[in-house]
């Protein structure tokens, strides 16, 4: 997998892209409305028993060091579908400016489904 990378005077730091999935999948399950990041029946099983799969969120980095997310959500039924998305939007890019300095490009939200909230 493809890491972003920056040089400073002591060296290389390199930041998987697993670990911006693991940012966004956080930040995006902070909203109130979000059921669960990720669709799909594997990734239902997977929270089930604990685990998380970042699998379903995809990043890209581009050439010029652009990063993009594509985050997969489940949103609680009776919530505003666009209001949600836009919440979790700008928590994801909030929490990667602060923790990596990335160029961030786009986050993209796909709302897979709706379950109901407990």
């Amino acid at each position: 997998m493809k890491s972003e990378e920056t040089r400073n005077e002591l060296g290389i730091v390199r930041i998987h892209k697993n670990v911006i999935a693991s940012i966004s999948a956080i930040a995006a399950g902070e909203i109130e409305g979000v059921k669960r990041v990720g669709g799909g029946l594997r990734n239902g099983l997977l929270a089930l028993v604990g685990q998380k799969s970042l699998a379903a969120i995809k990043v890209d980095i581009s050439r010029n060091e652009e990063v993009r997310v594509d985050i997969p959500l489940i949103i609680k039924y009776g919530y505003n579908i666009p209001d949600i998305a836009g919440r979790v939007q700008e928590n994801v890019r909030l929490a990667l400016d602060k923790m990596s300095n990335l160029s961030i490009k786009d986050i993209n939200v796909n709302v897979q489904g709706i379950e109901r909230g407990q």
